[in-house]
């Protein structure tokens, strides 16, 4: 059974144009240079990216049109951004390489090997670290931070410090946030 917003019923037009959008952007346009190239790829095919926002190259997409990325955020090399059940990144996120967002599963008890898509949504200022994997469902709260190669199972509260398979929380931020962590260089 899928478990998706009941009011995101997609058409056959959407569904074949985000087909082709993700096809496109993972086999050629996220390999080449340009942050605006990518980013404006994105958008064509109906994802929302806001200002100053960077994504490197070898980032692969799917459901674009469910990404909704705010301004300053920097998604760096490698990444897998698995949006088909809904993925929310607020502004000035920083997203390390390697990082995977997955918002779907199946369940292992069915017979017909049925799967659920389910958000992750990632507050402003958040920082992932390399190689976490994030797990549907899933809240990382207001300048909250993720230790490098975690598993992120559930929810992480506003300024926690979480690390570990699963991510725990292992201490409290203590910062101001006070900065906006864009960053595109080009060719990357």
């Amino acid at each position: 059974m899928q478990e998706i917003d009941p009011q995101y019923a997609p058409s056959t037009a959407r569904r074949i144009w985000d087909r082709l959008g993700v096809v496109f952007f993972n086999f050629f346009i996220t390999h080449l240079p340009g942050h605006a190239l990518r980013l404006g790829t994105l958008r064509l095919f109906g994802a929302k990216i806001g200002k100053r926002s960077g994504i490197f190259r070898g980032t692969t997409v799917l459901g674009i049109d469910r990404i909704d990325i705010g301004d300053d955020v920097v998604i760096a090399f490698r990444c897998l951004l698995d949006a088909r059940g809904g993925l929310t990144i607020g502004d000035s996120v920083v997203i390390a390489s390697d990082v995977h967002f997955i918002t779907g599963s199946h369940d292992p008890h069915s017979d017909t090997f049925d799967y659920s898509l389910k958000p992750i949504v990632i507050g402003d200022h958040a920082w992932i670290a390399s190689r976490v994997t994030v797990l549907p469902d899933v809240t990382i709260g207001r300048g909250a931070v993720v230790g490098a190669q975690s598993l992120v199972t559930s929810d992480i509260g506003e300024m926690e410090i979480a690390a570990g398979v699963p991510a725990k929380v292992r201490a409290q931020r203590e910062s101001k946030l006070a900065y906006s962590p864009s960053y595109r260089p080009p060719f990357f």
